[in-house]
């Protein structure tokens, strides 16, 4: 029987949470700029205007990048899907390869980078829309300020063509960072309940 979320049957329009971690754990992200080529293979394939610096024309996704966060052993992407299902498999197939051969030849490494397949999630309703987007700023303890996440471009910091908060976010900068804190407060009063309850 497949492992959850790892059927890749999609549909469009549709809101995906896809993730993956290293194999073994390992860590596939070993410093600042493993995630800067990460970010650039994604950005590669989602711009219309994508042609490198060997004049090569990079095939474009027609699919949204709406939240990330990529962190030492493993990655959180948000993606919409508006028309073509097989979209999110042809993209993910090319950063994950482009990656990989970039991972193995800069660390003289062999073998699977990644533990297995890419999972997805297909979002089903607004509510784990908006739940999904705090879990993936949330990942990092140092969220407010952690470089490799989409949070700057909710506040309003960073604005850029191919991340797209706006597609789920029409909240203010204070009102999204308040969103944020008020699950951090519930998750910190319910492991002190916990904590009581197991005294």
């Amino acid at each position: 029987m497949p492992s959850k979320n790892t059927v890749k049957v999609f549909d469009a329009p549709a809101f995906y949470h896809v993730y993956n971690r290293g194999a073994g754990g390992r860590k596939i992200f070993t410093k600042e700029d493993d995630k800067k080529k990460f970010m650039s293979l994604l950005e590669r394939h989602l711009t219309i205007d994508n042609i490198g610096a060997n004049k090569q024309l990079y095939k474009t996704y027609d699919i949204e990048l709406v939240a990330y966060c990529l962190m030492g052993s493993h990655f959180h992407l948000l993606f919409f899907q508006p028309d073509d299902p097989n979209e999110l498999t042809g993209l993910m197939r090319s950063v994950s390869t482009a990656y990989s051969m970039y991972f193995n030849k800069c660390y003289k490494s062999q073998g699977h980078l990644f533990q297995s397949i890419y999972r997805a999630s297909r979002i089903n309703n607004d509510a784990y829309l908006s739940h999904i987007t705090r879990y993936i700023h949330l990942n990092p303890n140092t969220y407010k300020t952690y470089r490799w996440s989409s949070l700057p471009y909710y506040v309003g910091k960073k604005h850029c063509n191919w991340i797209h908060p706006e597609r789920i976010n029409d909240t203010s900068a204070d009102e999204y960072m308040t969103f944020l804190e008020d699950y951090e407060d519930r998750k910190k009063t319910l492991k002190e309940i916990k904590g009581q309850l197991a005294l």
